[in-house]
């Protein structure tokens, strides 16, 4: 019984787990700006979008209202069953 239930916590804990990484994917001359933007895509299983599926940085710039782009950053988080993409853009 012991096993048991250190296997369904085990198995509890790997399903809830998941883990974040943010980089920086380039820069450009322009000041940075007081104005963010961000865009997202999910994907099941790691290749199978589902949701909003548009993480990219001309989306991005445009839910946060940007025309100067100063910085672009990508974060990725790995859930047990999915992967999300997010792109973050900051500038003016």
């Amino acid at each position: 019984m012991k096993k048991f239930v250190l296997a369904l916590t085990a198995a509890a804990a790997l399903t809830l787990a998941s883990c974040s990484t943010i980089g920086p994917l380039c820069a450009t001359s322009n000041s940075v700006g007081s104005k963010v933007g961000e865009s997202k895509a999910t994907f099941l299983f790691g290749y199978l979008p589902f949701g909003e599926s548009d993480a990219g940085i001309q989306a991005a710039a445009k839910k946060g209202g940007i025309s100067k782009i100063s910085t672009v950053d990508v974060k990725t988080t790995i859930g047990f069953l999915t992967i999300t993409k997010t792109t973050i853009v900051t500038g003016e």
